[in-house]
């Protein structure tokens, strides 16, 4: 789904509470992935692997200058010879620490194993972020909530669309820091090169 497709959609959604919903998990997400300098894993289930949020949050990171939201794909059946970016497999979730974000996307309730690795990562210091079903064990143990339940007027697809586009779009301004002392150095010899103002 395009930009333009995007701002159709919300323009038939005013009024609806999904704006603001997908807008605030957006702002956690990119939050919670700026703050801590980047480290977002991505991870579905066997039968949903979110491909499609993996390659939209990947473009809006590069467009709206904010590389940390560009996941790694996190995947159930990943082999040593799939491409590098594809080849991350669970054991990385195991290996989620203090400072990263862990996005769980999923219609359904996910089976035990990626609980108990959820839960693991989620004692291990990780943001657990759940995009999908509104009940049982993983909304329980995230630390935010997008649910898109069955039979909502929106499917789970549509919704990353929205997430994925006001993640990139509601960018955060620059931390201060080296870039800010950048900039108040250039605009000083800038101040301090330009030529005098003329004088009637």
């Amino acid at each position: 789904m395009d930009a333009v497709r995007v701002a159709l959609l919300r323009e038939v959604l005013a009024g609806t509470e999904w704006l603001g919903a997908t807008r605030r998990f957006a702002g956690a997400l990119r939050g919670s992935v700026v703050s801590h300098g980047g480290g977002l894993l991505l991870v579905g289930t066997p039968e949903y692997e979110p491909w499609h949020l993996a390659a939209h949050l990947v473009d809006e990171a590069a467009w709206s200058g904010t590389p940390e939201l560009a996941p790694t794909l996190v995947r159930h059946d990943a082999r040593p010879s799939d491409p590098a970016h594809l080849a991350v497999g669970l054991g990385r979730l195991e290996a989620a620490r203090r400072g990263e974000t862990l996005l769980v996307v999923t219609p359904a309730t996910p089976a035990a194993p990626l609980l108990e690795r959820v839960s693991d990562a989620r004692r291990a210091g990780a943001t657990v972020l759940s995009l999908g079903p509104g009940q049982g064990e993983l909304p329980s143990m995230a630390h935010e909530v997008l649910a898109v339940p069955d039979g909502s007027e929106l499917d789970l697809d549509t919704v990353q669309h929205l997430v994925s586009a006001a993640a990139g779009e509601n960018a955060l301004p620059t931390p201060r820091g080296r870039r800010r002392f950048r900039d108040r150095v250039a605009r000083l010899a800038e101040h301090l090169t330009a030529p005098p103002p003329a004088r009637w």
